[in-house]
């Protein structure tokens, strides 16, 4: 049997990492400027999660949610405390898709409604629901797509009113910060208004944090900068630092019943040891202001290369934009640079997602390669 190759792949086999760090199985050594899809948020290897999972999996791997996780309720307890969002609930799933999934089941649990409010260029995951309302027709399969959802322009809010006027939505799905359709953000303005219509008319407003929270803009979520309260907020990504987990975090307006949501996996043992540690590292290394002051530094320097027409982001999720394609851009810095970044739907759009615990020379040696590249 082989796999499945749905995945354009580069022909490097990485068996090392630690920090920013990777190693192929030649010992090349290469600088993780994109984490994973932004999954690495404490660093590759960290010691505090290696030992957390490792005494972890010696005592107990994985039970099903039919028994009592006390480490769940310490899970939550700590997300709540780190967040600024204790009087949240906590729902504890596998990964950024699942947690959409139920966070639209819940609004729609909660309305009665059936239509879904999102956003162009958004990414939201690759299960039925989640991809449905996802802006990329590309993914959807033929069964996929419904007209119970809308896609509307990010930050248009007169189409938002208009829509959402109709009292027909059960939620508004937005990312904090759109990832893969390229670094784009909803302003403050935009987001305060949409809570306020949201509110107004009975629709449950859902922030996609998948990507855009856990410290990487320099606050805990990306929407934290508007100073807004979500009615559910959707994480995974680095949540768990390369370990499978995802969640809904659920305001106090919802009520839990026996049986509206499950899952086998969700909320093992191991998935909540790593989420422990995640939180833990981010909080004694302040990683979130870290992420906030290399953002800051990378963009500035940034700035003095005359081939980027945009830098857009906050923290360590940046996109760059050029005039043309990034292919070569990333083919360059990958073989004769030994610097890992990402794409996005635009073909013009090299993504930045790297730890959060990096540091001034990895930003320099980044710089200086691209300076080099674009020269």
């Amino acid at each position: 049997m082989e796999n499945y190759k749905v995945y354009p792949v580069f022909d490097i086999n990485i068996v090392k990492a630690k920090g920013a760090y990777v190693w192929d199985d030649n010992n090349t050594r290469y600088l993780d400027m994109y984490g994973g899809h932004a999954v690495i948020s404490i660093g590759h290897s960290h010691p505090m999660y290696v030992a957390r999972l490792t005494q972890q999996v010696g005592e107990i791997g994985f039970y099903s949610n039919s028994i009592k996780i006390p480490i769940q309720d310490r899970l939550a307890e700590e997300l709540g405390t780190l967040s600024g969002l204790s009087d949240y609930q906590l729902f504890l799933c596998n990964s950024g898709a699942e947690a959409n999934e139920n966070a639209l089941k819940l609004a729609s649990f909660q309305t009665g409604r059936k239509k879904i409010l999102a956003f162009k260029n958004g990414f939201h995951g690759r299960t039925s629901l989640a991809v449905a309302a996802t802006d990329n027709p590309k993914i959807q399969a033929p069964v996929n797509p419904t007209d119970h959802i809308d896609l509307i322009a990010l930050n248009d809010i007169d189409a938002a009113q208009s829509a959402l006027a109709t009292e027909e939505y059960a939620a508004v799905l937005i990312e904090g910060i759109q990832g893969i359709g390229g670094i784009h953000e909803p302003s403050i303005q935009f987001l305060r208004k949409l809570k306020e219509i949201c509110h107004e008319t009975g629709t449950m407003l859902i922030l996609d944090e998948i990507q855009s929270g856990y410290g990487r803009t320099g606050k805990f979520f990306a929407f934290q900068y508007a100073e807004i309260k979500p009615d559910l907020i959707t994480v995974a990504k680095g949540m768990g630092n390369g370990f499978p987990i995802g969640g809904v975090l659920i305001s106090p307006r919802f009520e839990a019943t026996y049986g509206q949501l499950g899952t086998t996996f969700g909320g093992n043992h191991l998935a909540c040891a790593a989420g422990l540690a995640v939180l833990e590292v981010l909080k004694e290394e302040n990683l979130m202001q870290n992420a906030l002051e290399i953002g800051e530094y990378l963009k500035s320097n940034l700035a003095q290369l005359s081939a980027i027409k945009e830098t857009r982001g906050k923290g360590l999720l940046l996109g760059l934009e050029f005039e043309g394609s990034v292919k070569e851009i990333r083919s360059r810095l990958i073989s004769d640079y030994k610097i890992f970044t990402g794409a996005a739907t635009s073909p013009n759009v090299l993504r930045l997602l790297p730890p959060l615990g990096i540091g001034k020379k990895e930003a320099d040696t980044f710089v200086n390669a691209l300076r080099e590249i674009v020269d």
